[in-house]
């Protein structure tokens, strides 16, 4: 508790910061009217401003298709601007009742009540699991207390944050202004030994995988030889690495994973060859 206290305390100076370098302002209308700074569930309330918002959409490349859910809703104005601005479906879960009830009016108010849904609900309770996008703007524990749960989640779920990382899983990319916000892709599990067929015209092939969230590495096992891959890159389900064949010619494999299963394709100079894997 004395942690959160901290965290609460240093978030309320960072977030004087934060109203002075976005012109935040508070909002409502004449049945609630929320106070900048003040305390919810383990957050203290500080909107996202209206710039930071679009960059963190556009990071994410919300678009029509999407599910966007964003966790610490505040009054609607991700979920909001989701709909408004990419033609996305949202859905926002805000503990305080009053605030997720604001949040719905905003929507009603922005013409979007018909894509946008603000509920009352624990961000640890409610179930989230269909979205292909989260956003947040959460305190650096809850994060980490959100991080099994979304890495559990579908393969190539798009994840943005407002201010804080997720720890020691490194963002695959970051927004800079007007203020700072990570972003990651939930990867793929790739991680053992995979057995090819079609890859090398000999034989089969052995793919071995280490993982550390996004990061890969390992090796590849052709004829008896073993080498490094190289410049190996995962994002979501699409895994790309390059290797030497059996006659020294450099070669790209681009791989979509599907659970234990693989395809991908074989490239270098005029030759093209497709392949599937099976982790063993």
């Amino acid at each position: 508790m004395k942690i959160v206290q901290r965290l609460l305390f240093a978030f309320s100076l960072l977030f004087a910061v934060s109203l002075s370098a976005q012109g935040l302002t508070e909002g409502g209308d004449d049945k609630y009217k929320p106070s900048i700074g003040q305390e919810g569930k383990d957050v203290i309330w500080v909107p996202t401003g209206d710039e930071l918002v679009t960059n963190m959409l556009k990071i994410a490349k919300v678009g029509p298709s999407d599910l966007v859910y964003d966790l610490g809703a505040g009054d609607g104005k991700i979920a909001i601007a989701a709909a408004k601005e990419f033609g996305a479906t949202a859905v926002g879960i805000e503990f305080n009742p009053e605030m997720a009830a604001l949040g719905q009016r905003n929507a009603e108010r922005a013409g979007v009540s018909k894509k946008v849904k603000i509920i009352q609900g624990d961000i640890f309770k409610e179930d989230f699991s269909k979205a292909t996008v989260v956003t947040m703007y959460l305190l650096p524990e809850l994060n980490l207390k959100l991080r099994p749960t979304i890495l559990k989640m579908k393969p190539g779920t798009r994840v943005v944050s407002h201010a804080f990382t997720m720890g020691d899983w490194e963002a695959d990319a970051e927004v800079d202004s007007p203020a700072r916000a990570y972003f990651w892709v939930v990867p793929a599990n790739v991680a053992g030994d995979w057995t090819l067929t079609n890859f090398d015209a000999q034989g089969p092939a052995t793919l071995s995988l280490s993982q550390h969230y996004q990061r890969i590495g390992g090796s590849l096992l052709i004829d008896r030889r073993s080498q490094p891959l190289l410049n190996a890159k995962l994002t979501g389900t699409k895994m790309e690495f390059s290797y030497k064949d059996r006659n020294g010619n450099f070669r790209t494999a681009q791989v979509t994973v599907n659970g234990n299963t693989l395809k991908g394709d074989d490239k270098g100079g005029y030759v093209q060859n497709e392949f599937t894997g099976v982790r063993r």
